[in-house]
C-alpha cells in the first residue's frame, strides 16, 4: 500500500478508499461484507456524503492493514479544510460589513440585499465608488457637522455623505453665483421668524445654485449636516434633522451655508468634520478654524450679536419669556432661534421655555429631497 501519510492536497476520506478498492479488485459490496457493514454505509463514504467514525476507522485499519489513526487523519484533515474554507466566507463577510452598515444600508433602501456575498459586495463596492476591500472610499473635500473626532470617520458617517452625494446629483439647480450670497441671507431673513416659511427654503435655495437635501442620519452616526462641492459651480448642503427644533435647523442651516460663504471644502484641500453644532462653549477651542468662522456667521447671520449680549444683560438671569417674545419680535425672527442661541451661549437652561423650540422637520421635509422620516428613494444604481 501507498504511504499517504501526509496529502499534498485535502481530499474526502471517500478518494482514498476509492483507491484501495481498485488497488485490490474490491468492490464496495466486497468491502461492506468483509466489514459487516451495510452497503448503503460504504457507497455513502466512498461519495463523500458520510464522515469516518472511530468504529468504522477501526474496521477499515484491519482490512487494508493500516493505521485506525490513519483513516482518522484523513477524516479531520478534510473535516478541517471545510471548516476553514467557512471560516474563510465568514472572514470575508466580516470584513465586508465592517466596510458599511450593511443591515441599515438594506433597511434604507440605499443598496439591494442579496444572500450571496458577492452580490452583496458588488453592491457596497459601487455605493462607496471603490474596486475593492482593501481601497478607501475617497470623498470631495468638505466640512461638515458632528458630534465626534475630527480625525475618525465611522463607516456610518461615510455611508451617510455618499447617499448625500448620490442624491444630490438628482437635482438640476441652477449655477451658483457667488456674488449674490449675501442677497440670499436678505432674502432669507425672510423666513425667520414663521415656521411655515421654512417650506420656501428647498426653492429659494435652489434658485441660487445650491442643492439642498434631508437625509435621516444613519444611527449613531450623530452627523448634524454636510457642505461638499459636487464641482467649482455646484454647492451642496444636506441636514440630517436629527433634533426637531427651529432653532437646530436655521443655526445648522446657516452653518453649512457659511461654509459655502467661505468656499470650505472647494478653495482649501482639507476633509473635516467638527464637533457637535451645539457643543458646549468650552469645547469651541477644540473645532478647526473654519468651522468656527462657520458658526460665527451663522450666530451673527440669525441674530446681531451685540443686540443679543445688550438683552442677555438686560434680562439676565431671569430670561422672562415675554421679554424674550419681545426682543425676538424687534429683531423679526422666531423666540425659539433667540433661545437656542441664549441657551448655547449665556447658560439659558434647556428646561426654560421649551414650548417656543417648535418643530419643523415636518415643514421642511414636505418640500426638500428627502431620504428617511418615511420617504425613501430607490436604491443606488
Amino acid at each position: 500500500m501507498t504511504d499517504r501519510k501526509t496529502p499534498a492536497e485535502v481530499f474526502p476520506p471517500g478518494d482514498f478508499l476509492k483507491e484501495e478498492l481498485e488497488e485490490r479488485g474490491w468492490t464496495q459490496t466486497d468491502l461492506a461484507d468483509i466489514l459487516g457493514r451495510p452497503n448503503r454505509l460504504v457507497s455513502e463514504i466512498v461519495n463523500g456524503r458520510r464522515g469516518i467514525t472511530p468504529e468504522t476507522a477501526l474496521g477499515l485499519a484491519d482490512a487494508f492493514g493500516t493505521s485506525a489513526e490513519y483513516w482518522m487523519y484523513l477524516e479531520s484533515s478534510y473535516q478541517l479544510a471545510r471548516v476553514r474554507r467557512t471560516s474563510d466566507n465568514v472572514s470575508h463577510r466580516a470584513k465586508l460589513y465592517g466596510k458599511a452598515p450593511i443591515k441599515e444600508m438594506v433597511k434604507r433602501n440605499w443598496i439591494e440585499g442579496s444572500p450571496n456575498t458577492s452580490v452583496l459586495e458588488r453592491n457596497v463596492l459601487d455605493f462607496l465608488e471603490i474596486e475593492s476591500l482593501e481601497e478607501e472610499p475617497l470623498f470631495f473635500a468638505h466640512a461638515a457637522g458632528k458630534a465626534t473626532p475630527y480625525e475618525s470617520v465611522t463607516p456610518s458617517q461615510l455611508a451617510w455623505l455618499f447617499r448625500v452625494k448620490h442624491l444630490a446629483k438628482l437635482l438640476q439647480p441652477e449655477e451658483y453665483n457667488p456674488s449674490c450670497f449675501e442677497d440670499l441671507v436678505e432674502e432669507l431673513r425672510n423666513f425667520w421668524s414663521t415656521p411655515d416659511e421654512t417650506r420656501h427654503v428647498p426653492r429659494i435655495l435652489e434658485e441660487r445654485g445650491i442643492r439642498l437635501l434631508i437625509v435621516e442620519a444613519m444611527p449613531g452616526s450623530k452627523i448634524d449636516g454636510v457642505c461638499f462641492w459636487l464641482d467649482h459651480h455646484s454647492p451642496v448642503v444636506a441636514l440630517s434633522m436629527r433634533f426637531d427644533r427651529i432653532d437646530y435647523f436655521w443655526h445648522t442651516l446657516m452653518h453649512e451655508l457659511g461654509h459655502v460663504r467661505n468656499t470650505d471644502g472647494l478653495s482649501n484641500s482639507y476633509t473635516s468634520f467638527d464637533i457637535n453644532l451645539f457643543a458646549d462653549s468650552e469645547k469651541q477651542s477644540e473645532r478647526p478654524p473654519h468651522e468656527v468662522m462657520a458658526d460665527q456667521f451663522a450666530v451673527q447671520a440669525l441674530v446681531p450679536q451685540e443686540e443679543l449680549e445688550d438683552f442677555a444683560l438686560r434680562v439676565s438671569p431671569t430670561f422672562p419669556k415675554k421679554h424674550l417674545i419681545g426682543f425676538a419680535a424687534l429683531m423679526n425672527i422666531h423666540p425659539g432661534i433667540v433661545l437656542g442661541q441664549l441657551q448655547h451661549s449665556h447658560g439659558v437652561s434647556y428646561a426654560k421655555n421649551r414650548e417656543l423650540l417648535v418643530k419643523v422637520r415636518h415643514i421642511i421635509t414636505s418640500s426638500a429631497l428627502t431620504d428617511g422620516f418615511g420617504s425613501m428613494h430607490p436604491a443606488y444604481t
